[in-house]
């Protein structure tokens, strides 16, 4: 073979070989699959979590399952829990009904993400929706639930609770007092 040929032979064998290269190499192939996505944000991420375990303590009190509730609550809240949520004032309260409670915000604040909640309560043939802000924060690995209070009262709510009548929200989770901040 003349030395015009071999070049010719080799330079049509480079290009033959190129697109596979580029290929094999991630460039191109605009039918091969995405690459993986990358972790959500931190902010993402917290916003998120911080949702879902408000989420899942709101199921807990409308299905009045005291023990999904307190699995929520960080572990300093989770020891007097039982007893303030299932009393008078309590999130858990016997004597009425959580017919509705829906998330409306999350955003940070100065203790975690704060989650902002309606929950409208029933007591009887009385209605009443109630804002309430939760805390919830990152501790060890997991997310949970650090604190809950009333939520902004120039929100939209109902009527005022009858003189007696339980105000959920009424300091830490379950309705009783929030620990001192550390």
């Amino acid at each position: 073979m003349r030395p015009t040929h071999r070049r010719l032979a080799a330079t049509a064998a480079g290009l033959v070989l190129l697109p596979v290269s580029l290929v094999g190499c991630g460039i191109g192939g605009g039918d091969e699959q995405e690459a993986a996505k990358p972790e959500r944000a931190p902010a993402e991420e917290a916003a998120t979590r911080s949702r879902e375990r408000v989420q899942a303590y709101l199921d807990a009190m409308t299905a009045k399952d005291v023990a999904a509730g307190r699995s929520q609550l960080c572990a300093l809240l989770q020891e007097g829990f039982d007893l303030s949520a299932t009393g008078p004032n309590g999130d858990f309260a016997d004597h009425f009904e959580v017919p509705g409670a829906t998330i409306d915000a999350v955003e940070p604040g100065p203790r975690g993400q704060e989650v902002s909640v309606s929950v409208t309560v029933a007591a009887g043939k009385r209605t009443i929706t109630r804002p309430l802000v939760f805390t919830v924060t990152r501790d060890g690995g997991d997310w949970c639930i650090a604190g809950e209070a009333p939520g902004d009262a120039s929100a939209p709510a109902g009527p005022p609770p009858p003189a007696g009548a339980p105000a959920p929200g009424d300091g830490a989770p379950g309705g009783a007092p929030s620990p001192p901040a550390s």
